[in-house]
């Protein structure tokens, strides 16, 4: 090439560098939060680790603060850190901040539909309807704690059948915890060896775990590059569709069977407003909307409170004291002659305030799910435009110095007050805040509870090693803290 022509190229290169550059910095005007320099089309690739994404996000906020911008590939995201500025923008600015962001790895399966990944009118219809049907059927009420409190007594003869063997929780707490939501979505529970309950129980694991793995942070970023090469990525997919599959299943079956006057599930109420509306142009309530609600409804109900109780189970076993304090609380209160009921946990501060401890430090969704602007709006003296991303670090919240006594260790005393009674903590966060809130989040505190204090009325948690060796680090860490695989023992008190 001739020298003068190479200079060209050269120069139009970095023209089209800098034009790209200022594409991604200036979107539609707004005077967005600092942050690091993108490169065109890798946006922060550089500087934000797929392996410790969240720690790469905390990190760049030491530099840039507590509300920052970052690009990932060419998406633009506000990064929001420490309680007061969650707070600020979930809560106090809650509607501008309503909005769903993107995530490329389930984007495929869910397009947009569903309740937690939909937005605008489709969001309201189906999180207002969701919520109506799932109190209508006894969510945070008597007559789901009474399912709860019989199946917490299930899982009890279980764990009590592995006869002191060691044995992995995961798919006992799984199909204890899935078959709450069951009953509200399929109108019925299943036999935790039914072998179609356990391979979908064993997809809904492994799609959680993969979500969470550092090629599944890789793709959220270079999504652009990779969605149409070949990768561990697919998997995700296949094993969201194939228990989609299983729900479609389940709705063609209710719909043969459906009578009008008596619905018996979530599926049920769906298909009668579907009917309800057929005439209705707006209408959000139509097949894919329900399989995908329900699939929703499900996943969340299911994996989120599992595996909180397999952490639990992890930090009692790792804290013997605290097991011990308990038990003795839950002998004080409740006996050994009656099952705990909801009512139980007013008086039994040390109890609730060791349940709270074991979500803060769980951390299961460190990254909340993605947020976005709904219109453009003035945060904290700069302007973000319309449809930018947002991400609430809620480990950052859970974490926040300024809000607990012990951010870094696990101590119930983050709960209690000088005089041991429950303290309420607005930085606690495990179900998000604002309008984004989870919508489970009355069931999954219930079935905690439930859990909890019926287990460790009846059982000792015994780990096989020391309790300083057991494990601590998570199996995967992105998306969701997948909790590490380990065994144990149980005991008769």
């Amino acid at each position: 090439m001739e020298p003068s022509g190479a200079m060209t190229f050269l120069l139009l290169f970095g023209l089209l560098a800098l034009l790209l550059l200022l594409s991604l910095r200036g979107g539609r005007g707004g005077r967005l939060p600092p942050g690091p320099p993108a490169l065109p089309l890798l946006g922060n690739l550089l500087q934000i680790s797929p392996s410790h994404t969240l720690q790469s996000l905390l990190k760049l906020s030491q530099t840039y603060g507590p509300v920052f911008t970052v690009y990932l590939g060419s998406r633009r995201v506000v990064v929001l850190r420490g309680h007061a500025a969650v707070r600020e923008a979930l809560v106090e600015n809650a509607e501008a901040f309503a909005g769903r962001g993107r995530m490329p790895t389930v984007e495929e399966t869910f397009r947009g539909h569903g309740v937690v990944f939909s937005n605008g009118e489709r969001w309201r219809q189906l999180r207002r309807f969701s919520l109506t049907v799932l109190r209508d059927f006894g969510m945070g009420r008597k007559s789901i704690e009474s399912r709860i409190q019989e199946e917490a007594q299930v899982l009890l003869q279980e764990l009590r059948s592995t006869q002191e063997q060691p044995f992995d929780p995961t798919y006992l707490l799984g199909c204890a915890v899935s078959n709450i939501i069951c009953a509200l979505v399929f109108g019925e529970r299943f036999p935790y060896r039914d072998r179609e309950f356990l391979e979908l129980l064993q997809m809904m694991n492994e799609s959680f775990r993969e979500i969470s793995t550092p090629w599944a942070q890789f793709y959220e970023m270079g999504e652009t590059f990779l969605r149409h090469l070949p990768g561990p990525h697919t998997r995700i997919p296949r094993l969201l569709g194939r228990m989609r599959s299983f729900i479609a299943r389940r709705v063609r079956g209710n719909a043969q069977s459906l009578e009008p006057g008596l619905p018996r599930d979530f599926i049920d109420c769906f298909l009668l407003q579907m009917e309800k509306e057929k005439d209705n142009p707006s209408s959000e309530f139509n097949l894919e909307n329900l399989e995908l609600t329900t699939l929703n409804l499900f996943f969340a109900g299911t994996e989120t409170v599992s595996s909180t109780l397999r952490y639990g189970f992890l930090m009692l076993m790792k804290h013997p004291a605290v097991q011990e304090k308990v038990y003795e609380e839950i002998e004080r209160v409740i006996g050994r002659n009656r099952p705990p009921n909801v009512e139980d946990r007013s008086r039994m501060p040390y109890t609730d305030a060791v349940i709270h401890e074991i979500q803060r430090c769980s951390d299961l969704i460190p990254m909340n799910v993605p947020h976005a602007v709904t219109r453009d709006i003035l945060f904290r003296g700069y302007l973000i435009p319309k449809g930018t991303e947002v991400y609430p670090l809620l480990s950052s919240v859970l974490h926040d110095p300024s809000a607990y006594k012990h951010p870094d260790t696990f101590d119930p005393a983050n709960f209690l007050d000088e005089s041991g009674r429950f303290k309420k903590n607005e930085a606690f966060v495990p179900f998000s805040s604002g309008k984004r809130v989870c919508l489970g989040e009355a069931l999954a505190r219930m079935e905690l509870f439930l859990f909890l204090t019926t287990i460790l009325q009846s059982l000792r948690l015994q780990p096989l090693v020391p309790p300083a060796q057991l494990p601590s680090a998570p199996l995967e860490s992105g998306f969701a803290n997948i909790p590490p695989i380990y065994q144990l023992r149980v005991l008769a008190r």
